[in-house]
């Protein structure tokens, strides 16, 4: 397996720009997942990877290789694309054999990884059966398998979940992480669904607008995110956002909110905007008898151990997660307390965020 390194790697078409100088490098061994919504430019960044689609201009490097204009059969990487791409009138056996067949493999080596790749992926069953036959999750199966059976440096996925329904794509998330540690294999794994990147990467790569907009562990990048958007697409429910008063110092412990003090982890810079925006995850908001916003109760949705409760309040409508042993109900007058080793201030012109003591604790923890 090897690293992948991007160096300040642009694709346009025409005027438009599809991917905007992007630099960053992908570890021997790592589960690599670039997240973004639609036409981000995530699978143009995988196909450039690929050797599929060529840069306007950058750097990429494959295990130390300059392999920007190498063509796909020159860069020793495997492919899985959302649609499935077998052959019909082949069986497993020879679907995965194919790759190797292709490569003029000789037969008794081709027959001892195919079965050791059909045994490693709980297909081996199914060697003789014809594909068209199998159900969704044994079909993606194969179609890994065909990548895996080559032994290439990396595997680059599109969206391989995408054609599975909701319980198979649960199953097969945890199935690609296991298949990951068991081989130690190199991959970088475009979606557009965050809970698959949280459940799956060892980095996550979040992409808007064609531009990476931060990337680190998926705990870092919920936690402490770089802008307002990351903080927004990454979690379900998403992070609250409350519009903030006055102008902020560095140094600052506190901000107001609809005339209520709220403190905060310490400010590094100054806010040179009066414009500046509150970010809370829905756990670091609690219901009390006594807080420092008060709202009512606009719904409640129960979700097993857990409970989401939304409350409008005079700075907007906040999401509360909440333990279903909490009793409250529909207009219910609350109190509102915070987390205020938790919370997140953004600029409110450039939407990043700024730097305080939380971010400073993902630096030295």
């Amino acid at each position: 397996m090897a690293d992948i390194a991007l160096r300040n790697v642009r694709k346009t078409f025409g005027d438009f720009v599809a991917v905007k100088d992007s630099s960053f490098t992908i570890h021997d061994g790592e589960f690599f997942v670039m997240l973004g919504p639609s036409g981000c430019g995530k699978t143009t960044t995988l196909r450039m990877i690929a050797g599929l689609e060529l840069p306007t201009s950058g750097q990429i490097l494959l295990d130390g290789e300059d392999v920007t204009f190498n063509r796909a059969s020159q860069r020793d990487i495997a492919f899985v694309f959302q649609l499935f791409a077998l052959y019909p009138h082949m069986n497993v056996r020879k679907n995965l054999a194919f790759p190797l067949v292709s490569q003029g493999t000789p037969r008794a080596e081709i027959r001892r990884r195919v079965e050791e790749t059909a045994k490693l992926l709980r297909i081996d069953h199914l060697l003789n059966s014809s594909v068209s036959g199998l159900s969704s999750g044994d079909r993606q199966r194969v179609a890994l398998g065909r990548a895996i059976v080559r032994r290439p440096k990396a595997f680059l996925m599109d969206e391989p979940l995408g054609a599975l329904d909701a319980e198979f794509r649960e199953l097969m998330c945890e199935e690609l992480r296991l298949l990951h540690n068991r081989i130690d294999a190199t991959t970088v794994y475009v979606t557009h669904d965050q809970i698959e990147a949280m459940a799956m990467a060892d980095r996550i790569a979040v992409m808007n607008q064609a531009e990476v907009l931060q990337i680190g562990p998926p705990a870092e990048v919920y936690a402490r995110p770089a802008t307002r958007f990351v903080a927004n697409f990454i979690g379900s429910p998403a992070m609250n956002f409350l519009p903030a008063e006055g102008r902020l110092a560095a140094g600052a412990t506190a901000i107001r909110v609809a005339g209520k003090e709220i403190s905060i982890p310490r400010l590094h810079e100054n806010l040179d905007s009066a414009e500046a925006v509150l970010g809370v995850r829905p756990e670091h908001i609690s219901i009390r008898e006594e807080g420092a916003l008060r709202g009512a109760v606009f719904a409640v949705e129960y979700m097993g151990t857990r409970q989401l409760i939304t409350v409008d309040t005079e700075a907007g409508r906040l999401r509360v997660r909440a333990p279903n042993t909490l009793r409250v109900t529909d207009g219910q007058n609350v109190a509102l307390s915070f987390d205020a080793d938790r919370l997140v201030v953004f600029h409110g012109e450039t939407e990043a965020a700024v730097p305080s003591d939380l971010y400073a604790e993902a630096r030295h923890g």
